[in-house]
């Protein structure tokens, strides 16, 4: 017998496909930013889960057969399965950013080999690029980094369990070693995470990530699905099947409510989710299960089986069309983009994922060249085309009408000249006020502090602005406790800070704290076409209550609806966004000063 024939005993789990399907359609919700799926993200660590499990219960099925793993054989069969379909994603959108927009195609050259070579997300964490705030286009292959950490959990992990089996044939101690891998990877995402700051280092870490594929492993060496069999009582089936269903309710549960920027998740929440999702896993690859039974129906099982296909398609549909990321897609772009996807994802399975994984690539590129491949390539590229076309019309077509039945004219007004706006074709900004003293009041913010600085020092002579780009919540402290010591620091204080990504309760609480002392305390809520924009205005909103200091400014409000006061990024501001801003900013003050 040759290493290849174990794949022909191996049992097909459709539950598991269904499973596939559930992880792989929360990954796409999140990524269109659908508000019942914020914590659609969780869907990575079930694949990682699934990975762990399926990859290790294969290579124990060839050791049962052959008492050997072989490592070339495994090598072959995941780079046949993986690599053509993501390398012609990867040309697929280097082709389309030649055309369009060839200067991103050379900022993205290290994301594209990094990618090749499987290593993107460790290029991710050395380059600081964040996986939350990040500002600007998105990449359209960001989210490789997973497919990073399955593949460097594919080259090392057979040799790390041909050596520990020769070492440890017994399960039970099995798998007490690989569950010490996984408390030891779980501990490191806890320890190295710092509450309030950016927590992309642990996301996209594999030595952060890897307890949950040690999950899956540990699941398939103590419950392999070779193993299994529907001889189980009632009692037994019954008791699966509700812990399985239980299980099940939970990971919906939580990528339903699961926001990205809670510390729980870093500090073992990310492994709670990979214990849940092992017990389901282990309840789908019974086969007596009737949970597996209903994931296993013919809808989802046909998603699961081309799960992979749709998670690297979707991304670079979703950013390809709207490069810009700041648009809130209608239903009908968000259905044309799903289209899109599907298609891709079609093609890519059907024409390169199965047919090189079953007879290798020669055979399919001596296929793919006779004539049966030019008519689909046709009609496929000539639909595509139109797809784009006519969602690019839909875009335009929305924004000119916004546009036209509520046209943006924002005036400045002085105290020695004020204009009557009319409020049926144009915006109103803040009533003009008197001329208020800036001594004593203090602006820390971001680049829009920046952009407003010689506005609000003009309104409010003697006002301190000190912004920095990039800034975040987090560095406020020591920007107050650097102020303070220059007495530099006003006894009227605005944090306008929140556009570069969100923060916990816990480190504002604590930064109002040190500032009990201070007359007025302005927060200003955020807009940035991001997803972390609710999460920054709530938590701002839900901290003030405590503090009888503490006013809200809500810009988010004040500037709703008023898109020509930004530019394209939906955040920084115009002349006249300027303007705008400063005034909503004076007329708060004022009102206390009154």
């Amino acid at each position: 017998m040759n290493g290849k024939n174990n794949l022909t005993i191996k049992r097909y789990m459709p539950g598991i496909d269904g499973l596939r399907a559930i992880s792989v359609l929360a990954v796409i919700a999140y990524h269109f930013d659908f508000k019942w799926a914020q914590g659609g993200l969780l869907g990575v660590g079930i694949f990682f889960v699934l990975s762990g499990y399926l990859i290790t219960d294969q290579i124990l099925l060839e050791w049962k057969m052959h008492k050997n793993i072989f490592l070339w054989n495994f090598w072959i069969r995941r780079l046949r399965r993986l690599l053509p379909a993501m390398i012609s994603m990867l040309m697929f959108v280097a082709l389309w950013l030649i055309v369009t927009d060839p200067t991103r195609l050379l900022s993205l050259s290290g994301d594209f080999i990094s990618s090749v070579f499987y290593v993107n997300n460790w290029y991710l964490i050395f380059h600081n690029v964040s996986y939350f705030d990040s500002f600007g286009p998105p990449s359209p292959i960001g989210h490789l980094w997973s497919l990073s950490i399955e593949e460097q959990f594919y080259l090392v992990w057979p040799v790390v369990l041909l050596l520990a089996i020769r070492f440890a044939p017994r399960r039970g101690r099995l798998m007490v070693y690989i569950a010490v891998l996984a408390s030891i990877s779980a501990t490191a995402m806890a320890v190295m995470y710092e509450p309030g700051t950016d927590p992309s280092r642990v996301y996209y870490g594999t030595d952060t990530r890897a307890f949950a594929i040690f999950i899956g492993a540990a699941l398939a060496v103590g419950w392999p699905s070779w193993k299994l069999n529907r001889r189980i009582s009632p009692t037994a089936r019954t008791l699966l099947d509700c812990v399985g269903g239980l299980g099940l309710l939970i990971l919906l549960i939580l990528i339903y409510r699961t926001n990205e920027y809670d510390d729980s998740l870093y500090r073992f929440g990310f492994l709670y989710l990979s214990i849940i999702s092992a017990i389901v896993i282990s309840v789908l690859a019974q086969p007596a299960s009737r949970l597996a039974k209903l994931l296993g129906c013919k809808p989802l099982a046909w998603i699961g089986k081309r799960s992979y296909s749709l998670y690297i398609w979707h991304y670079p549909v979703i950013t390809l069309m709207h490069p810009t990321g700041n648009e809130r897609l209608n239903i009908l772009q968000i259905m044309i983009q799903l289209i899109i996807t599907f298609i891709l994802s079609i093609l890519s399975y059907t024409w390169i994922e199965e047919p090189i994984r079953k007879v290798g690539v020669k055979a399919q590129l001596r296929f793919i060249r006779s004539h049966h491949w030019f008519k689909p390539a046709i009609i496929f590229t000539f639909t595509l085309l139109a797809l784009f076309r006519v969602e690019s019309w839909i875009t335009n077509e929305t924004k000119v009408r916004s546009e036209s039945v509520q046209p943006v004219i924002v005036q400045e007004v002085t105290s020695n000249n004020q204009q009557e706006l009319n409020t049926d074709n144009t915006e109103e900004i803040p009533a003009p006020v008197p001329m208020v003293k800036g001594e004593g009041i203090t602006v820390i913010g971001d680049s829009l502090a920046l952009n407003v600085a010689s506005v609000l020092e003009e309104k409010l002579p003697g006002i301190v602005v000190d912004g920095k780009v990039g800034r975040q919540m987090s560095q406020a402290q020591s920007v107050i406790e650097d102020l303070r010591a220059k007495d530099k620091l006003g006894d009227r204080i605005v944090i306008a800070l929140g556009t570069n990504g969100a923060f916990n309760q816990s480190s504002l609480s604590s930064l109002l704290d040190s500032l009990q002392g201070e007359k007025k305390i302005y927060l200003v809520t955020t807009r940035v076409p991001k997803n972390w924009q609710n999460t920054v205005n709530e938590a701002l909103k839900d901290v003030t209550r405590e503090y009888p200091n503490v006013k809200i400014i809500d810009w988010y409000a004040a500037s709703e609806n008023k898109n020509d006061l930004f530019y394209h990024d939906g955040v920084h501001l115009t002349p006249e966004g300027a303007q705008f801003y400063a005034s909503v900013l004076v007329e708060h003050i004022q009102e206390d000063q009154g």
